[in-house]
């Protein structure tokens, strides 16, 4: 496997990650349980990339809730401007 090959399925992973961290958030989920323990795991491995679109991103209000579409945004930004730059410095590294 080329080095280009191992960044884009690790980046896929991570897209893969954040996704299943975004559908964990929406159930209810009891503390002292194996989805606590993962959904922690995945909140430590995610919020630190979700997080600066949080900051720049304003929850879309809906009558008494709201809708926070940073993850949404975090995963387009790494889908389609983080990677295509780290795929293209690899190349241009010439591994």
């Amino acid at each position: 496997m080329t080095p280009t090959l191992i960044l884009v399925r690790i980046l896929d992973f991570y897209s893969l990650l954040i996704f299943i961290y975004v559908i964990l958030s929406w159930f209810p989920i009891r503390s002292g349980g194996v989805l606590t323990d993962i959904y922690r795991v995945l909140g430590n491995v995610c919020e630190p990339y979700i997080g600066i679109f949080r900051r720049i991103v304003p929850v879309a209000s809906m009558g008494g809730g709201g809708i926070d579409f940073s993850p949404l945004v975090a995963l387009l930004v790494l889908r389609y401007l983080v990677r295509p730059a780290l795929v293209a410095l690899v190349g241009m590294s010439g591994l």
